[in-house]
């Protein structure tokens, strides 16, 4: 199966590299790795199994948009050295 990736146009160039260098916002990561040591402990409760599945789907959009941003940069770059 051919995996193709989107180009993000409505973005500048400062843009799409600001988005592919983001990281996840330090207190976002903070929960996250709380989270995940104390499910790696055994003592999530129901409310932060929610939370850690939530966070988790935050960290994956977001790496989504970062390989997006930097796919849209190379194709760029490729396009001007042609």
């Amino acid at each position: 199966m051919e995996n193709e990736l989107e180009l993000v146009t409505s973005l500048s160039e400062q843009e799409l590299e600001a988005l592919a260098n983001s990281v996840l916002d330090p207190s976002a990561q903070s929960r996250l790795d709380t989270l995940l040591e104390k499910k790696s402990d055994g003592l999530l409760t129901a409310f932060e199994l929610s939370e850690l599945d939530a966070l988790l789907s935050q960290v994956d959009q977001l790496t989504i948009l970062k390989t997006r941003s930097r796919f849209t940069l190379q194709q760029h770059a490729k396009a001007a050295g042609a």
